[in-house]
């Protein structure tokens, strides 16, 4: 499994020197989709010449591997359509735009996907039908499935894989949508606030990333609000707060999905920090 962990990493790396500022996005997405191209078509010579070496293998390769090289190339294409077609860099027509894409991922989520069988498998992290899903040569076709099936490479596909892709590239388009739209208003916040009257003693000392991590846990479990404030709009105030640029929140956020041990480390560290100042007496 190293030489495919190994192209995933590959990503990530990546993926860590994107910034996805607005005069960035369509340059930057179009590099993504040129690496992402070449590493599919690596791991299908791989696939092709070398086969798997084990059961668990195979399933790991088309469960988790394949779907987060094609989920992101469909997400990284997608985002390139969108943005050269953008008519406009800023305004309500700008809000428009991006709000119909939204609203067309919501109602093809809503048709095809949230009551799909196969999506609450996935979803719920189960694994005792993962070799139905996962292996070559499996596809029943009296399980009445996408016409779709017809076109795949069944030595380089489940069928299963590709929907998994599908739900990675959907989530990935979600948040990115929201931050759009979200960042159409954070230019103007940050020039009406008098940043030098705020106590120069209060900084962030910690990490960007554990930052972001707090401010999705805040957003997550609804303390701001009651989470109807958007990641974008919160993350504005602690940036001003504490004087910090907090840059591309929705990829530091994937990155953080794809953490090896902990996906909550800073949470974690908050966590044993608090009770050993409990525990003190302090």
């Amino acid at each position: 499994m190293n030489v495919f962990n190994d192209k995933l990493n590959i990503i990530r790396k990546k993926e860590q020197k994107i910034s996805f500022t607005s005069s960035s996005i369509i340059e930057e997405s179009y590099q993504m989709i040129l690496l992402l191209k070449d590493l599919l078509l690596e791991l299908k010579t791989i696939v092709l010449t070398k086969g798997f070496k084990t059961e668990m293998e195979e399933i790991y390769f088309f469960k988790i591997v394949k779907p987060e090289v094609l989920g992101k190339l469909i997400y990284y294409n997608k985002v390139y359509r969108i943005e050269t077609g953008c008519p406009v860099n800023n305004g309500k027509l700008f809000i428009k735009y991006f709000t119909k894409h939204l609203e067309q991922l919501k109602t093809s989520y809503k048709e095809y996907v949230c009551n799909s069988d196969f999506y609450k498998y996935y979803k719920s992290k189960r694994t005792d039908l993962d070799s139905k899903f996962f292996r070559l040569n499996q596809i029943d076709l009296h399980g009445g499935l996408n016409s779709i099936v017809f076109e795949i490479d069944e030595k380089f596909s489940t069928y299963y894989d590709y929907k998994v892709s599908r739900i990675i590239s959907n989530d990935l388009l979600y948040e990115y949508l929201i931050q759009r739209m979200d960042s159409e208003e954070k230019p103007s916040i940050f020039q009406n606030q008098p940043v030098d009257g705020y106590n120069k003693d209060v900084f962030w000392t910690d990490s960007k990333n554990a930052l972001v991590e707090l401010i999705y846990a805040l957003h997550a479990s609804g303390a701001v609000s009651n989470g109807r404030v958007g990641i974008s709009k919160m993350s504005m105030v602690f940036e001003i707060i504490f004087r910090v640029k907090l840059g591309d929140l929705h990829h530091s956020f994937h990155r953080m999905k794809d953490r090896s041990g902990s996906k909550t480390a800073f949470l974690d560290h908050l966590k044993a920090n608090l009770e050993k100042y409990m525990d003190n007496g302090l």
